[in-house]
């Protein structure tokens, strides 16, 4: 932990920071059904405190929807919300889709729907550019019938992109990559270091584009890309307090620096 402090240290007098995570067992704690899951307020004030910072950018980018996102903080409006794994990155518009887009998303709806109805404990998520199916409170052989059928049948139909992540498979009519957005978003900021902080296999994405000059840091357990880990949202919380509480001190008139104007 006492690298990590120091890295933080280190980011926190970058020029042009950008800082952005994942939602679900990142700034919240995973909850059985996706509906429950809230952002902890020391997390939500620590994001508010970055976001308020000159040369500072913040972005949260999930696997949910931006409108999902958008309902579970009261977000202000400098921090970035970013949707469905990087397909909804825009701040204003839509995905675009063909019409045979539009038709194949239904389809995977229509088939993820039949597959919930087999057992109470599946979630079915409709999502702006495909369908997820959570499965945490399904028993293993109900779960592994259901995969195999998905596997099976329409993620091999032409056009369908796959993703899992904790007990969620994810089906896609467009690609989305969380690594690409987070690429995006450093070119968009001009940042020159990132700090990117995930649990889950979508965000090893973000993780592979990290440079020397960046952080990223795991939450729990599993193999990673990322530098460093942590053991739970609180702890996330709690590091990007300090990572504010000391940029703001970087930032100050009295620390006898002169950032880079936007």
């Amino acid at each position: 932990m006492n690298d990590l402090h120091a890295r933080l240290e280190r980011i926190a007098q970058a020029p042009r920071l950008l800082v952005a995570s994942d939602f679900d067992g990142t700034l919240a704690p995973l909850a059985p059904r996706p509906a429950l899951a809230r952002i902890e307020d020391p997390a939500l004030a620590a994001l508010r405190a970055l976001a308020a910072l000159p040369h500072t950018r913040v972005a949260v980018i999930s696997g949910r929807s931006r409108v999902d996102l958008a309902a579970l903080a009261d977000w202000p409006p400098s921090v970035r919300l970013v949707g469905s794994h990087g397909i909804e990155l825009g701040a204003d518009a839509e995905p675009r889709f063909s019409a045979e887009q539009t038709g194949l998303r239904q389809r995977l709806i229509t088939t993820f729907r039949a597959i919930a109805m087999t057992d109470p404990g599946f979630v079915l998520e409709e999502k702006p550019a495909g369908v997820a199916l959570h499965y945490r409170l399904v028993g293993d052989p109900q779960v592994r019938a259901a995969l195999d059928t998905i596997d099976a049948g329409p993620a091999r139909w032409e056009g369908v992109f796959r993703r899992t992540g904790h007990r969620v498979v994810e089906l896609f009519v467009l690609e989305g990559n969380k690594g690409a957005a987070l690429a995006a978003l450093r070119a968009e900021f001009d940042a020159t270091s990132v700090l990117f902080i995930g649990d889950d296999l979508t965000d090893e994405d973000g993780f592979a584009l990290l440079t020397d000059a960046d952080v990223g840091i795991k939450v729990g357990p599993g193999d990673t890309r990322a530098s460093f880990r942590v053991d739970s949202p609180a702890t996330v919380a709690q590091l990007l307090r300090n990572l504010a509480d000391r940029r703001k001190t970087e930032r100050s008139p009295h620390a006898g620096r002169t950032p880079r104007e936007d």
